[in-house]
């Protein structure tokens, strides 16, 4: 399999030295689909003897059997590795390939050229030193061409080869090369490229792939294989500041406690001072402990364990840097984000952040807009949907020790969690903190809440109604406000339609607005309850995420979930205001129950049935819990 070396025959043990120090490469194929990604990959190995006998049996077989290049072996068979891809001839997932010359190793992603698969081609891309982006010769810079070259600079790839293929198919016409390398070097002239190189080749054919083709006689570059083993990759991560994400704190015994994680960037030695994100306490390192051995320095991607001088408070999560540059902390950034799932991002809704070592909550507050990848103009967008690019403000549960991504695309780097399912749904990299973060500070007031609600002899809470429309929510709400007032106790009621009159009336009724009308509700809702009162809202809160949201920001001690569960042909029937009619005859879009979803809750404090119950019966049902569970036996909190 390997590529021929003599050394092997004559002295083993110096061909291994040789190859353990060569350098290493990352590099990603990406383009428009059907461009050739994946035969280019298998042209690489092959002709580089990088296929064991076994696999090239195998895939001359497979190429019969499925007879996608006639009598010729199909060589993307060779990272096509799913049925899936094989049966359709294109790239779904990532694949990750190893191989090595006499002049470097080399990691290859082959990622999936469909629109659909974008989130799988991004994926490659945050790792990778070089971007070789194919082109169809037939058919010039597409679409998604345009979309891979900005999400590569995005990423921050500098380097990228325009590898222009199936030239066999237009017999090598320098014309039609030279008018793509123009197009292109127009398009990505604000994409911070550092080097772009042109070269003509036939991947399925091996023109210009490991050895420069006689059919093209004008070309006058590098091949393809020469180029990657040649190209000067910055290592300046090893200058950048050191960063050590404390992954796990170590305590196999009383007398040893390190910490441990991989180091992001920099280099760290025995005796260098040392500061902590976010605490801020420094200390000196004692030791740098691996599994092979103490070491008196590390560098990037060394797995270590630092013991310090001083005995200080260090977690999982924190951040060590040198002294000398400490990590920055803020709590709201702007951001470039690529989103990554068909459910829509939600400007107001709560996601997790996850950086290196560290989760938190997020929200966009603040969708700027979204990119036009053809010709990068900046579209006012109210949401972003799937493989779109936008600049957005986030505004974090908690401050994160980071730089900004173009500094470092590790710790500048962040993942966007669905609450709810758990799954990606967001890259993210961050531009620049908002310094209003660091300025804007929480007061501590010498009244607060414990004093309001001693004062009122109650225990305050949120009482969340939530239901479909004309379910009966704000007659019960009204209901139960009179009997708390009958009680002496000190309430308010927020209204959604009341709201939508004053603090909300800029809002509309699509799923953005939905999503910002709860969150401003639910900040409201926590200064009423932080005032003492028992606040009853009234809302369709159509989405778990919201109601969720509204619950983490109260707690569970002051928030009680009522789901005013009433079918909806029952609601329909109720309908004075004549709003299902209208919504069934498409004369109200978005309406809940008709062409937007309700998300029934799931473990609510309080259910009420009102196919069986009365609203006066509902409402004794409330009273009755609210006495069960001490919120109306004076103060106690």
């Amino acid at each position: 399999m390997s590529h021929h070396d003599d050394l092997i025959a004559t002295d083993v043990l110096a061909y291994l030295n040789m190859h353990e120090s060569k350098s290493f490469l990352r590099f990603i194929t990406c383009g428009s689909v059907d461009d050739g990604k994946s035969t280019l990959i298998g042209r690489l190995l092959y002709d580089s003897k990088q296929i064991y006998e076994d696999q090239l049996v195998s895939i001359e077989k497979e190429s019969k059997k499925l007879g996608t290049q006639g009598e010729k072996v199909d060589l993307a068979l060779l990272v096509d590795g799913l049925a899936a891809e094989r049966e359709q001839g294109i790239t779904i997932d990532v694949a990750y390939r190893y191989f090595s010359t006499n002049k470097r190793k080399f990691i290859v992603a082959d990622t999936p050229g469909h629109v659909q698969y974008t989130r799988n081609m991004a994926t490659g891309a945050s790792t990778a030193d070089v971007a070789v982006l194919l082109i169809d010769a037939r058919y010039g810079l597409q679409e998604q061409s345009r979309r891979h070259a900005y999400i590569v600079s995005l990423f921050g790839v500098k380097r990228v080869v325009l590898a222009i293929n199936k030239m066999d198919l237009n017999n090598f016409d320098q014309g039609v090369f030279n008018a793509i390398e123009v197009d292109f070097r127009k398009f990505s002239e604000n994409l911070g490229f550092l080097d772009i190189t042109c070269i003509p080749i036939s991947a399925l054919n091996g023109d210009n792939i490991t050895t420069l083709s006689s059919r093209s006689k004008w070309y006058k570059g590098p091949s393809l294989l020469d180029f990657l083993e040649h190209v000067d990759v910055d290592q300046n991560t090893f200058e950048a500041p050191f960063r050590l994400p404390v992954q796990w704190v170590n305590r196999p015994n009383l007398d040893f406690r390190g910490f441990s994680g991989t180091i992001t960037s920099g280099i760290i030695n025995v005796g260098d001072s040392i500061t902590v994100s976010p605490s801020g306490k420094c200390s000196k390192v004692k030791e740098i402990v691996t599994h092979g051995g103490n070491l008196k320095s590390a560098c990037e991607n060394m797995a270590i364990t630092l013991t310090l001088e001083d005995q200080i408070d260090i977690s999982r999560g924190d951040m060590i840097s040198t002294s000398d540059s400490p990590t920055a902390q803020a709590d709201q950034f702007q951001a470039h984000i690529l989103w990554m799932n068909e459910k829509e991002l939600f400007p107001g809704r709560q996601y997790l952040l996850k950086t290196t070592n560290k989760t938190v909550l997020a929200s966009i507050s603040n969708l700027k807009y979204k990119v036009d990848i053809n010709d990068f103009s900046e579209v006012a967008v109210k949401t972003l949907g799937l493989n779109e690019i936008g600049v957005a403000t986030l505004v974090l549960s908690a401050p994160i020790a980071y730089d900004a991504y173009s500094d470092n695309r590790k710790t500048g780097s962040i993942i966007i969690i669905d609450r709810q399912t758990n799954e990606t749904v967001g890259v993210g990299m961050l531009d620049f903190a908002l310094r209003r973060s660091s300025n804007v500070v929480w007061q501590d007031l010498e009244v607060n809440k414990l004093i309001r609600a001693k004062q009122k002899n109650q225990n305050p809470a949120l009482l969340w109604f939530t239901g479909l429309s004309g379910s009966g929510k704000s007659t019960i709400a009204n209901l139960l406000e009179k009997r708390l007032l009958d009680l002496n106790r000190h309430t308010y009621i927020l209204d959604g339609d009341n709201l939508r009159h004053g603090l909300n009336r800029d809002l509309g009724f699509t799923k953005v607005d939905r999503v910002e009308n709860i969150r401003r509700v639910s900040e409201v809702s926590s200064l009423m309850v932080d005032a003492g009162l028992i606040t009853i809202a009234s809302f369709i809160s159509p989405y778990k995420a919201e109601r969720q949201m509204a619950r983490d920001l109260l707690g569970d001690k002051f928030f009680i979930e009522i789901f005013i569960n009433t079918p909806l042909d029952v609601a329909e029937s109720r309908d004075v205001k004549g709003l299902y009619a209208k919504a069934r005859a498409g004369e109200i879009k978005n309406f809940t129950g008709i062409d937007s979803d309700y998300e029934v809750p799931e473990n609510p404090e309080i259910e009420i049935d009102t196919t069986k119950l009365s609203a006066a019966e509902a409402t004794e049902i409330i009273i009755k819990y609210l006495k069960d569970n001490g919120f109306l036996s004076g103060y106690d909190l």
